[in-house]
């Protein structure tokens, strides 16, 4: 069961890198962000919101060791910890800052909890 539930949890991974990676501008308006003149923070999209998270999924799968799956929870964790920060410190719009955190939370907990003895 937990291996499925890896597998799950590194796909929707996966999934939600791949807006950032094959979608910038709707993953960027998503989130709330403004375009600006340069064509940098759609690179920016691809690569630390897209591609980062494709592939560390797409690796956990293909190497199947619990580590793999824990590295992603490290990451989502990382992602929760800035959305507390940003709470505090910037003020976002809380019902996103709650779903996305949300999720984040959930999956590092999950990839944590599972895969670390």
């Amino acid at each position: 069961m937990i291996d499925i539930l890896n597998v799950i949890a590194a796909l929707l991974t996966i999934g939600f890198g791949l807006f950032g990676f094959l979608a910038p501008r709707y993953t960027a308006s998503a989130l709330d962000l403004a375009p600006t003149d340069s064509t940098m923070g759609l690179s920016e999209m691809r690569a630390s919101v897209g591609g980062l998270f494709v592939v560390a999924g797409a690796a956990a799968i293909w190497l199947g060791q619990p580590l793999g799956y824990a590295m992603i929870g490290f990451a989502f964790a990382g992602a929760a910890l800035g959305r507390v920060l940003s709470l505090v410190f910037d003020k976002p719009p809380v019902g996103k800052v709650l779903v996305f955190g949300g999720i984040e939370a959930v999956l590092a907990v999950w990839l944590l909890w599972a895969n670390i003895s």
